[in-house]
């Protein structure tokens, strides 16, 4: 199979396109570097470096049998300061993915969506059916991507699967800058011998996905005969912790800072992916931290 992976060289990624290899694989990268690392990439991978919001005739889209769409602007608090830049990149550059494997005929998109799209989840534990209500502009252009996916799927054949991500940690994921979340964000204050920054009380909480569960979850979704035009699935762990309680496993002095406006609780309801993906998640947080840590130096 040849697969196509945007933002080949990032957290989530990069560790895609490594699995897709050691399965066998032709895979091609593209990623502007933005916000990934060249070194992430897989020597084996053909790499192209571009800005997807840029036209292009995407000549490498050529004989590719399934795109994993993973490039994008992340995280909430950065795109509600900058939301213009957020739809450019996350939205528009999606579409020109799309023309692009309209033009070349690739059989089937995997999008890369966001548990985000709930918003404060009306029910919890959360499935597909449950109303959507973003609350940030990161949020509202996953949401847009579905739908975007769906419509091509629906007027021009293109098979289409997005995939809920909830909270994705693991190998490579960031430590700092703008784009780490809660656990990287802890690693490095403590790295640099600060406190970690409780927002609020600390009792937020959130479902917490392992990078290789995701991987294994793009895998499925490529090669499931049971999903192809629009069709949406969670991929989550299916438990969660609260934010006090990733700081307890990393271990250190705390300091509490002013909350900001986010969801209090995520928790995926993983039935429709065990029953259309034969999927379900195979790693726990407290048995994966400890190698970390010991990794980082903590």
């Amino acid at each position: 199979m040849k697969c196509l992976v945007t933002g080949g060289a990032g957290f989530i990624g990069s560790n895609l396109v490594d699995r897709l290899i050691n399965d066998g694989h032709d895979v091609v990268v593209i990623d502007n570097l933005s916000t990934g690392d060249i070194n992430n990439v897989n020597p084996r991978a053909s790499f192209y470096e571009r800005d997807l919001t840029l036209k292009n005739e995407w000549l490498m889209f050529r004989d590719v049998d399934v795109v994993f769409h993973m490039a994008c602007l992340a995280r909430v608090q950065p795109s509600i300061e900058n939301p213009e830049l957020y739809h450019n990149k996350n939205v528009n550059g999606l579409v020109n993915v799309l023309e692009a494997c309209r033009k070349h005929k690739v059989k089937r998109i995997v999008f890369s969506s966001s548990s985000s799209v709930y918003g404060d989840a009306e029910q919890v534990p959360t499935n597909e059916l449950c109303s959507l209500n973003p609350m940030s502009p990161y949020a509202l252009h996953k949401l847009i991507g579905e739908q975007y996916c769906k419509l091509y799927s629906d007027l021009y054949g293109i098979e289409s699967v997005s995939l809920r991500y909830f909270n994705v940690y693991g190998e490579r994921q960031p430590t700092e800058g703008a784009y780490c979340l809660v656990m990287g964000i802890f690693a490095g204050q403590r790295l640099n011998d600060e406190p970690m920054t409780i927002r609020g009380d600390g009792e937020q909480r959130r479902d917490f996905t392992y990078v290789g569960d995701v991987v294994d979850a793009n895998i499925k979704a490529a090669t499931s005969d049971k999903v192809s035009h629009g069709e949406v699935i969670n991929i989550g762990n299916g438990d969660n912790r609260s934010v006090n309680q990733i700081a307890d496993l990393i271990g250190g002095e705390r300091v509490t800072v002013e909350a900001v406006f986010e969801p209090r609780e995520t928790l995926s309801y993983n039935g429709k992916a065990k029953f259309l993906l034969d999927w379900k998640p195979t790693m726990r947080l407290e048995n994966w931290m400890p190698k970390w840590k010991k990794d980082l130096g903590l």
